[in-house]
């Protein structure tokens, strides 16, 4: 059996629990869809940025980060992206999750109250203890970097 960990969530407005909460699409799915939880349509014009909000905030446990992706169908098929993608929501968080939409499409994009509009991946974080070096191991790749290997 998988590991599993147990996340706690607060629905943050009354009038807007009938929105569905994060949940996996099938058994495969590595992603949670999270829904917009909206009242009434919301235009995304062309080229413009905005925060949608989730109606839900969220105790992850320390050690783990939520991390927000873009839906593929949206982008693929919408130009419905994720601005700083994958976004991160850390552990000591508690604010409503808001997705941050961008539409690189070729027109406006309504979202309708209740639709998928993000996924949430949870994963395990590890930290890091940087150590001041005067010297680097060598490699073969070296210094090269940004295409160093062709396009």
């Amino acid at each position: 059996m998988e590991a599993q960990i147990e996340i706690k969530f607060k629905r943050l407005r009354k009038e807007l629990n009938h929105i569905p909460l994060p949940s996996y699409a099938t058994k495969g799915s590595a992603g949670l869809d999270i829904y917009a939880a909206l009242e009434k349509p919301m235009r995304i014009t062309k080229g413009s940025i905005e925060m949608v909000p989730t109606n839900i905030s969220v105790e992850i446990p320390e050690g783990y980060e939520i991390q927000v992706r873009p839906r593929s169908g949206l982008a693929a098929k919408h130009g419905i992206g994720i601005l700083n993608s994958p976004g991160t929501i850390d552990s000591d968080y508690r604010g409503e999750i808001k997705i941050i939409i961008i539409n690189l499409g070729k027109e406006d994009f309504i979202i309708q109250p209740a639709e998928r509009i993000a996924q949430l991946v949870v994963s395990k974080v590890y930290t890091a203890k940087f150590i001041e070096s005067n010297e680097l191991n060598n490699t073969l790749r070296g210094e090269g970097g940004f295409g160093h290997t062709g396009r």
